[in-house]
């Protein structure tokens, strides 16, 4: 279609307007998306967006639904509106998924900041909180910059697995504390899958963080909601206001489930493999051993287990840094080496959870000092040294010749199924990884294996990326970053050219394998998050096969095999379409503090009795836990009853649909328009050659119009994915906008159109004048409307919709003109009509926000009052009880006694109802004075630009 600068210029304000609201405001966020979009995490999108009083939302789709790529969306509509002071925390696992599923899926940069970056940027001058960048900090982190953190006006902070803190509200929850205070006033979105776990308190805990005035006080929250005779039904309604929930089973027309089918492979370690681990659990059980430094004693022992269980070559080794350290310690008498656990901890990648653990340990512990017995010193180094040896001489040990009949039986099964010969390999020690490598290169997988871990250094890792990165330099798929292109180009080696790819924990997070079927978890964690994370990596949205799970079973272990049952009964994490649930991993504060339970009964017990008493102790806990106490009231809080979800769910796609096809239809024809000379257009493919960059930092080669459809760009083939936010993107809309347009006569050929615009047929023949005014609000937020006011040349007026579909028309200028003055006159009136009108319509809007801001805070006032009357009714009651105990009194003393306490409270008495009215006093002066403040904002301020004017005609 020929277009005309008139309308580039049309469609590119179009194309950057800020919307009002709804699907209109969401424009540019979703076609900018490289994912596939479900309709459920648009309506959650526009949910979190709705209200520009609201300090904040909670997102509690069930797991598996996409809350990051709905928290995806808002924080790309934020980055779009440019408010770019955006801030994402999370647990310290899933900060870099964070990061890559932000920049590969909606284009946005990101930073991972933690200690050693901060410090680093701090050193070079360069302040970290003002990076043109979302940050993305652990829940740690947070904390322990939170002074920091205070000083920014964030424009939206995303806090994910917000359950972690739904205890934030009590003085003893320090990071949550922390969290909260650091970012008070700020605009929160908080995802959760677990929004209520064992107490309604819980709900109060999490609105807490998202503002102060969505309830009264603890006590009178306690009063409505925690009692017998609750009104739940009241309590719905006011999370309705900031709480959305989908459950999946409302969205599975929309989105396929595969199955997880676990496979267990048992395996009886010789008697010299049962000796070693027998001997070295017996060494870690031994009290006050030097060997394990005092102040992260657990933890020590935690990672020496998980080594134990890993191979003999990595138990060997880290018995060797233990012995290393008893005789640094022989030789200087160095009491302590703080670092010495974080550095057992970074050598092995066991995982970052334990590092936040020792972090934590380090602030709240005394630096250790005992004397040193040089005899029992003596004595371990040389336990250590024999250990040590031991381990070494085992050589091949009987897992390690068992993963090779599970890889053939896990293959097997996956060609049974279609899936393609791919498998994971999860290890928790960087040494078990190196020694599989060997193996299986020898045992008939010869280049067919790649390593990922945290440091991706290998030769062979170096030779994959920098054959990558020469056929991605200067494209769109190269970062620059090695880190970042380096984990890229081993994932897409592994599903190009590999069979296997043996990962430590590095790969559980921030790396998408739905093409791979098989997880094998050769060393299998004691922390249900972390299997879920692994086994996550494979059985995801875009799965297309059932998921295989092979996990490796110890025989002649009794702990080992209580805890593989305990993970796959309690926790269900190998079976079923969707894995663990919300309910059970939600049930787990932290999956560190769950690891160290395991331990004790692993150092503690020494019979297979004591260990089946202590699990079965375990598992009663885990089960009051898991507990479904809470299921009906859950239900009753979350869940949609209506009938039509589904309905609206199909009108909210079909919507999209055409939204972002407008979108693309616009943006391709503004390039097309900007770009004629530049490039070479393929209209079909919609895909276009660039030969003549504008300017000189843009590259040339093959770019594609984003769709969902479109197909992978192919490494090295200088193609890129064309965007609205990229450069090339930018800079067309951008100086389509400043287009020259001088009144003109522009002539719309309506029989070209692929589809009938029957309203634009009517106007066949006939000619008038129109006028593009783009109208700026600026009340709550900053909306933007570009409004068209025209007339035929037979007076009758012409409306919005009219004109809009004429611009869908090809247009030809015919020449400038000059427009008469009563024409002029006319015009102008017409625009500042229409003006008024939608400015009165914003209004309105408005006051609708205003009005459920004012509802809020006068439901927060009644609360507080109601708190301090219920106070007074308790005490009421109590006067009662023992006015009816002491008619009964047969003592005098006791007769006494009651009266004094009778007294006593009638004081408590006059004093709250004294209180009742100094409170509701403050109460109210303090809700008029929020809500004066919510009046002035709401106060519009106005300005009008005309874009251009034209003569039309139709033909």
């Amino acid at each position: 279609m020929a277009i005309t600068a008139h309308h580039a210029k049309y469609f590119a304000h179009d194309l950057t307007r800020r919307g009002s609201a709804g699907l209109d405001r969401l424009s540019m966020s979703l076609f900018d998306a490289s994912v596939d979009l479900n309709p459920h995490q648009i309506e959650a999108a526009l949910f979190a967006l709705q209200s520009p009083l609201s300090k904040g939302v909670i997102l509690a789709d069930e797991v598996g639904l996409g809350k990051t790529v709905e928290a995806g969306i808002v924080l790309c509509q934020y980055w779009a509106e440019r408010k770019r002071k955006l801030l994402v925390i999370s647990p310290a696992s899933i900060r870099k998924q964070w990061a890559l599923e932000l920049a590969e899926k909606f284009n946005l940069p990101a930073l991972v900041l933690d200690a050693k970056t901060f410090r680093e940027m701090k050193r070079d001058d360069r302040n970290p909180l003002a990076e043109q960048a979302i940050l993305i900090v652990s829940y740690h982190f947070a904390h322990a910059i939170r002074e920091d953190l205070k000083t920014v006006a964030w424009d939206l902070v995303v806090i994910d697995e917000a359950h972690k803190l739904r205890n934030a509200y009590r003085p003893s929850n320090r990071i949550g504390q922390g969290i909260r205070w650091a970012t008070e006033g700020c605009r929160k979105l908080l995802l959760t899958a677990t929004p209520l776990q064992n107490s309604l308190l819980e709900l109060y805990g999490l609105s807490t963080l998202i503002d102060d005035h969505l309830f009264g006080d603890l006590n009178s929250f306690r009063a409505q909601y925690t009692n017998a005779d609750s009104n739940l039904e009241a309590l719905r309604s006011r999370l309705a206001t900031f709480c959305k929930r989908t459950l999946r089973n409302q969205v599975t027309e929309y989105i396929r489930y595969t199955e997880r089918r676990p496979i267990t492979r048992p395996f009886r370690p010789t008697d010299n493999e049962h000796s070693l681990y027998e001997a070295v659990s017996t060494f870690l059980q031994r009290e006050n051993c030097y060997a394990l430094p005092q102040r992260q004693r657990h933890l020590t022992a935690l990672i020496l287990r998980k080594l134990l269980a890993s191979s003999s070559q990595a138990i060997a080794a880290t018995l060797d840094t233990l012995r290393a350290r008893l005789e640094t310690l022989r030789d200087q008498q160095a009491h302590s080496d703080p670092e010495f656990t974080e550095r057992l901890v970074q050598n092995e990648e066991i995982e970052d959870d334990l590092l936040d653990e020792i972090l934590d340990d380090e602030e709240n512990a005394q630096a250790e000092v005992r004397p040193i017995d040089r005899q029992k010193l003596k004595e371990e180094i040389a336990i250590l040294q024999r250990l040590a040896d031991r381990a070494r001489s085992i050589g091949i040990d009987t897992k390690t010749q068992t993963l090779l009949k599970a890889l053939d039986i896990g293959f097997d099964t996956l060609a049974g199924i279609g899936a393609a010969r791919k498998a994971v390999i999860f290890t928790e020690s960087r040494r078990t990884q190196d020694y599989l490598k060997a193996f299986l290169e020898s045992h008939g997988y010869r280049g067919q294996v790649v390593v990922f871990n945290g440091t991706n250094s290998g030769p062979e890792a170096t030779a994959i990326y920098e054959t990558w990165a020469k056929q991605n330099a200067g494209t769109g798929r190269w970062s620059g970053s090695r880190a970042v292109d380096v984990r890229t180009a081993l994932i897409e080696h592994f599903r190009d050219h590999a069979t296997i790819l043996l990962a430590t924990e590095a790969a559980a997070e921030g790396i998408n394998l739905q093409f791979c079927s098989l997880v094998v978890n050769y060393d299998l964690p004691w922390n249900p998050q972390r299997i879920e994370q692994r086994i996550g990596r494979c059985h995801r949205y875009g799965q297309k096969h059932d998921v295989v799970v092979i996990n490796f079973l110890n025989e002649r272990n009794a702990a080992d095999q209580r805890v593989l049952e305990l993970l796959s009964e309690k926790f269900n994490l190998f079976s079923g379409v969707f894995g663990a649930s919300d309910e059970v991993l939600g049930s787990i504060e932290s999956g560190v503090d769950f690891e160290k339970r395991i331990l004790a009964i692993y150092q503690e017990c020494r019979t297979p009795e004591a260990i089946d008493a202590a699990f079965r102790q375990l598992q009663a806990e885990m089960d009051e836990q898991i507990r479904t106490r809470l299921d009906n009231t859950r239900r009753t809080l979350f869940e949609h009853f209506d009938e039509d979800v589904h309905q609206r769910l199909r009108l909210r796609l079909a919507d999209t649909q055409a939204q972002l096809d407008r979108v693309g239809q616009r943006f391709w024809s503004v390039t097309r328009f900007m770009l004629n000379d530049r490039a070479a257009f393929d209209d079909t493919a919609l895909v276009f050659d660039l030969h003549h960059p504008p300017k000189p930092e843009i590259p040339t080669g093959r770019y594609h119009l984003i769709s969902k459809m479109q197909p992978r760009i192919e490494a090295g083939s200088d193609q890129f994915l064309y965007r609205l936010s990229h450069p090339l993107g930018e800079y067309v809309v951008g100086t389509a906008k400043t287009l020259a347009t001088p009144p003109a006569q522009i002539t719309f050929d309506v029989s070209d159109h692929p589809r009938r615009l029957h309203v634009v047929e009517a106007l066949r023949g006939k000619a008038g004048y129109l006028i593009l005014t783009r109208l700026v609000i600026e009340s709550y937020e900053a909306e933007e409307y570009l409004l068209f006011s025209g007339f035929d040349d037979d007076g009758q007026a012409l409306d919005q919709e009219t004109i809009e579909k004429m611009f869908l028309c090809a247009g030809e200028v015919r020449g400038e003109i000059v427009v008469p003055e009563a024409v002029a006159a006319r015009l102008a009136a017409e625009a500042k009509r229409h003006a008024e009108a939608t400015i009165s319509r914003s209004l309105e809007s408005n006051n609708r926000h205003f009005q459920q801001a004012r509802e809020k805070l006068e439901a927060w006032a009644d609360d507080m009052v109601r708190a301090a009357e219920k106070a007074l009714q308790d005490t009421k009651e109590k006067i009662k009880v023992l006015t009816r105990e002491a008619r009964q009194a047969t003592t005098l003393d006791e007769q006494h006694r009651i009266q004094e306490e009778i007294a006593r409270l009638e004081k408590v008495k006059r004093r709250q109802r004294q209180d009742i009215f100094k409170a509701e006093d403050e109460i109210i002066e303090k809700r008029d004075a929020l809500i004066d403040t919510l009046q002035k904002r709401l106060v519009q301020n106005t300005t009008t630009e005309t874009l251009f004017t034209i003569r039309w005609e139709v033909v």
